[in-house]
């Protein structure tokens, strides 16, 4: 499977049926209300057990998403920016997503450039020309 391919992909609905998730109580809005329904989210992820992912992509993921992943090796995100529970399934969804893409990019490779012949005569010719100007500046010593 070639996870790195597209930069913009849906990464979490790959792993959605390995992904575990548990309703939680809030600390967010809610009021009152707050203490009596669990409405945010927990998502667990086990990355080394994923059936998706190929062995290097395990330790990429584990590597760089390693602040995220507790003793266990168990990837958690919570989520209680909203009221329902389906508003915050989504955005741990969205979080997962995002995660992923971050531990997936791979940045362009740098060419090494030379300046050209034409850009560094003018470089040289530059500096010279402000050197004359520093030293017109200077006391005449007579």
């Amino acid at each position: 499977m070639a996870l790195r391919e597209s930069h913009k992909a849906d990464y979490a609905s790959l792993f959605l049926k390995e992904v575990r998730f548990s309703a939680i109580k809030s600390r967010g809005p809610g009021g009152q209300n707050v203490n009596k329904v669990s409405s945010a989210i927990e998502l667990r992820w086990e990355p080394s057990l994923s059936e998706k992912l190929n062995e290097d992509q395990k330790m990429l993921v584990t590597e760089k998403l390693a602040h995220h992943i507790n003793k266990l090796g168990e990837l958690v995100l919570k989520s209680d920016r909203f009221r329902d529970q389906e508003r915050n399934k989504s955005d741990c969804i969205a979080k997962l997503n995002n995660l992923l893409e971050k531990a997936f990019y791979v940045p362009k490779l740098r060419k090494k450039t030379k300046p050209t012949k034409a850009s560094r005569k003018k470089r040289v010719d530059t500096k010279k020309q402000r050197g004359e100007i520093k030293r017109t500046r200077s006391k005449l010593r007579l």
